[in-house]
């Protein structure tokens, strides 16, 4: 016997207790000290224990803290990675409708804000029409018993036909082989309205995503429209018009100069009438090119880059991260500022918001083989953030044979959750190596691991005070 190497442990010194968690097997628990102490034993080889002590060790070792060997958990954990890349359970299609945005927001790099975008990429109803049944033969190789779409951008508002067409046409698609089709929505929200969301609920919408960076005043200087107009009031009566329709999420972008001004955001929801009807709320830091990463320090640079160091137009990832009710993907804050967010996570809790725990932050998508972005030409990425770069498609869903998309294809089927840099690091099975974009960025190889196990640390002993207020 064994212990975990995914393992970790929080002791409760006001209870005389331990929190345990195996990140493997997610199994987590609040035991006594004398648990602790037998786990101790086991780890130096101990083999003499009473039969209520080989109870409790019969129990750790159906939960995933004691194993037969180191062996046995390495190749249960290639398994675990395994399922996950193989799963067929869901097909995930994030669709990019449009590159243009109605938001000049100074941190985004989605293309020029003097022109409006009008010179930024929008999907044709007729690629629309070739998306679908694209989708249609994913369906049919397969077979999974959901489809989530996701409608992102840009402004995915911008471009309603197209919005409507695919979770119209994607919807029928399901019906046809019984398959549950749901939808989120990621927006900012200037656009939003009763009609749109009625619309999509028609076809499985189950969440819509709003940003928020910030207090009224705040928000209004980081997010305004061209003419520098402020938008938190627009976008606040637009979420208080859909609020009873459908679930809302609430995102935020934040730099030094941001941060402290989002308690003030949260009283601000925790006062609306609408505050019960928000499923999530989730803080991460803006995105910056890396020639701006130093200034102001403690911005993290996340900016898909060029062979020259400039800054590749593409999907806004500043909005990236499902608006749903259920877990959303690692998108939702895959690489963040760790005292920050644990300050930001811990605020929005004490205000009685949910919030993502910090620790069940991955593996990221992009190892999920059944996991799909189409740019609004039709081009086949594997994560949103890699769209700012065409050198980065895989492919196109007319199937055409090009020898650089082909070159991507084969980078990226290199791509693996488990490397070995990471070593016997508790938090790989939550972790995944962390974000290829991020990896790809700052480190110039997006098969090296971006390391934040500080921030899973934190996040763990926070989640350890909660469940054992919770058991109490």
């Amino acid at each position: 016997m064994q212990l975990s190497k995914f393992n970790v442990q929080v002791p409760l010194a006001d209870r005389n207790e331990v929190f345990l968690m195996n990140t493997l097997s997610d199994a987590q628990l609040v035991a006594s000290a004398d648990v602790a102490d037998l786990l101790g034993r086991v780890g130096r080889g101990e083999s003499a224990f009473s039969a209520d002590e080989r109870e409790t060790i019969d129990t750790l070792v159906e939960n995933g803290f004691i194993v037969e060997s180191r062996e046995r958990e390495h190749a249960e954990l290639d398994q675990y990675f395994l399922n996950l890349r193989e799963d067929t359970d869901q097909l995930r299609v994030t669709v990019l409708t449009t590159l243009q945005c109605n938001f000049a927001c100074d941190y985004c790099f989605q293309g020029d804000h003097g022109d409006y975008n009008k010179f930024a990429e929008k999907m044709s109803l007729e690629t629309a029409a070739r998306v679908v049944a694209w989708i249609a033969q994913r369906l049919d190789e397969v077979r999974p018993q959901k489809f989530v779409l996701t409608l992102f951008g840009g402004e995915p508002l911008l471009n309603l036909p197209v919005a409507y067409y695919l979770a119209e046409r994607c919807h029928a698609e399901c019906e046809r082989r019984g398959v549950r089709q749901v939808i989120s929505l990621i927006t900012n929200a200037l656009l939003l309205s009763p009609e749109v969301v009625e619309r999509l609920n028609a076809h499985g919408l189950i969440g819509v995503k709003v940003t928020l960076d910030g207090d009224r005043d705040t928000h209004n200087r980081m997010r305004p429209l061209r003419g520098r107009q402020g938008t938190f009031d627009r976008i606040i009566e637009n979420v208080r018009q859909v609020a009873d329709l459908v679930p809302i999420t609430i995102g935020g972008n934040f730099d030094e100069s941001s941060v402290d001004s989002y308690p003030a955001l949260l009283d601000f929801l925790r006062e609306q009438e609408f505050a019960d009807k928000i499923a999530k709320i989730n803080f991460k830091p803006i995105i910056k090119p890396f020639e701006q990463a130093d200034k102001p320090k403690g911005i993290i640079p996340l900016t898909a880059i060029g062979a020259q160091g400039k800054p590749l137009a593409g999907t806004c990832m500043s909005s990236a991260g499902a608006g749903s009710t259920q877990t959303s993907s690692v998108c939702d804050s895959c690489h963040f500022v760790d005292e920050k967010m644990a300050f930001l996570r811990s605020e929005t809790r004490r205000r009685g918001f949910p919030t993502p725990d910090g620790v069940h932050m991955g593996p990221c998508e992009i190892h999920r083989r059944h996991a799909h972005t189409l740019g609004p030409d039709g081009s086949i990425y594997v994560c949103p953030g890699f769209t700012g770069s065409k050198t980065e498609s895989t492919g196109h869903i007319d199937g055409r044979d090009e020898a650089w998309r082909g070159a991507a294809a084969a980078r990226f089927e290199r791509l693996t959750p488990h490397k070995s840099e990471c070593g016997d690091c508790s938090y790989v099975p939550v972790c995944g190596g962390g974000c290829s974009v991020a990896a790809h960025t700052e480190l110039g190889d997006m098969h090296q691991p971006s390391c934040h196990k500080g921030a899973f640390e934190s996040a763990v002993v926070s989640l350890a005070e909660r469940t054992a207020a919770a058991v109490a």
